[in-house]
């Protein structure tokens, strides 16, 4: 399985790279460890860690930062912007229908079962026009490259697409420690994407919101594995940060509390999941949400971003219907497409994947951050055998890929630059008044020699993205 070199396609060095590739040459490696520890212990000041639940040794850890770019060029860009933009559309057509009409049920398009029984259909939401119609107003798109123009979407996070703010500060890191390197390259800045994202957030206030809607940002806590995103985030939108004792609900409406006296929410930005959420309304022992939260959303007096019951569109066995709901919902063939994908749920495809188990990439249909798979050529005869038995006691639990050849990029690990794999997350901010895309998003990259597994809870690591202008 030989994997696309991002700097030297099928040889040669691509011209997106030449001025990379030339800087590289000329770099000693003492520099290059001199900037990445650099680089360390500029995150180490800002703070920018994260921490892994269920370990044993549970303390924040850093993510560990390449300092070699990756590298995009306009024209590549551009065809991921069209297809970002058409997926996270037909996205929001399909929640909106099947808290609706359920149209796209009746069609045929996806099976009643799959929507109506999924663990994070909530039926709160049934019958309920979110303002502006809309349910996703942020979207993390996971794509991965196989080639020249094969860039496939791996999986859509729907419900609280996290790594935004190891987008900007690998950004900041890489002006800092590499100037010489921007004035080589006309790179499209990812630092506007604090106003698009406040933008988006004051286009959706409810029409009963003033002007000058009130934004906060809702966060479990201090002790939530994403505080530091949550703090930078509220920071860079000069929002308040909140936790649920901050807010309170009266008549149906959003109240913070503040040193003069109680101010109206018009938006909350959630970082809580919807169980918890509202104690009144998901489960009764949540201490982080705000009771009656969901009542003031209901009479649509607040804007929860991103609505409650986006989670059904996470969901991996729903990801391979992709396809046909973005035909139903557009018309239009999709721009980028799926990764080829067997539903564990249907017996020939069961039959298949128990047959080539070995060779496959195999993962819970509810799961995230790397926890839950099994990539068959890296696994263990035992290992093996304890997913044939998950498959048989529970195939609708699973779905199941190919090993991809994730391209690769040259990174710097110890041993000097080497390819490692690498996807990309780019962030997608959908609002009353249109989409918009951060040119670049996250690149997360396997530090690990052969690994393909790229989640910062795998240990994998970050790296900034460059969208060259031409």
């Amino acid at each position: 399985m030989v994997a696309f070199d991002e700097m030297h396609g099928a040889g040669e060095v691509r011209p997106a790279y030449a001025a990379l590739q030339a800087w590289l040459e000329r770099s000693p490696p003492a520099l290059m460890e001199t900037r990445r520890r650099q680089a360390e212990l500029f995150f180490r000041r800002i703070g920018i860690t994260f921490n892994v639940y269920g370990e044993a040794d549970a303390t924040e850890r850093l993510i560990p930062f390449d300092i070699i770019p990756r590298i995009l060029t306009r024209a590549e860009w551009t065809g991921l912007e069209r297809g970002l933009a058409q997926r996270v559309s037909a996205l929001n057509a399909f929640l909106a229908d099947i808290y609706g009409p359920q149209e796209c049920i009746r069609a045929g398009v996806i099976p009643d079962a799959l929507v109506n029984a999924h663990p994070n259909y909530q039926l709160l939401m049934a019958g309920l026009k979110p303002p502006h119609g809309i349910h996703v107003h942020l979207a993390g798109i996971d794509l991965v490259r196989t080639g020249e123009d094969g860039f496939y979407v791996l999986e859509d996070n729907c419900r609280t697409p996290s790594g935004v703010s190891y987008m900007l500060e690998d950004r900041e890191a890489m002006m800092r420690l590499f100037p010489e390197l921007f004035v080589q390259h006309r790179v499209a800045p990812v630092e506007t994407y604090a106003d698009s994202l406040l933008a988006t957030l004051r286009s959706v206030a409810p029409d009963t919101a003033s002007r000058d809607p009130t934004i906060v940002l809702l966060t479990p806590g201090q002790f939530n594995s994403a505080y530091y995103e949550h703090s930078f985030l509220a920071d860079k939108l000069g929002v308040e940060l909140v936790e649920g004792s901050d807010l309170f609900v009266e008549d149906d409406i959003v109240f913070m509390r503040t040193t003069v006296g109680p101010q109206r929410v018009d938006v909350v930005y959630r970082r809580i999941d919807d169980d918890f959420l509202d104690p009144l309304a998901f489960r009764p022992d949540s201490v982080v949400g705000v009771p009656g939260i969901m009542g003031a959303y209901a009479a649509g007096n607040v804007t929860l971003v991103n609505a409650p019951g986006t989670g059904v569109a996470d969901d991996k066995a729903v990801y391979t219907y992709m396809p046909e709901i973005i035909r139903f919902f557009t018309g239009d063939e999709p721009i980028l497409k799926n990764v080829p994908t067997w539903r564990c749920r249907e017996e020939d495809s069961l039959k298949y994947v128990l047959d080539n188990l070995a060779d496959l990439v195999v993962k819970e249909v509810n799961g995230s951050g790397g926890y839950g798979m099994l990539v068959g050529p890296k696994a263990s005869k035992a290992e093996l055998d304890l997913f044939r038995a998950k498959l048989r006691a529970q195939p609708d639990n699973f779905i199941a890929q190919p090993t991809l050849a994730l391209s690769t990029s040259p990174t710097f690990v110890g041993e000097g630059v080497a390819p490692r794999h690498i996807d990309l997350r780019p962030f997608v901010l959908c609002g009353a008044d249109g989409i918009r895309i951060t040119p670049g998003g996250l690149t997360r990259v396997a530090i690990k020699e052969g690994s393909l597994v790229v989640n910062s809870s795998q240990g994998g690591g970050t790296k900034d993205t460059w969208v060259l202008e031409d």
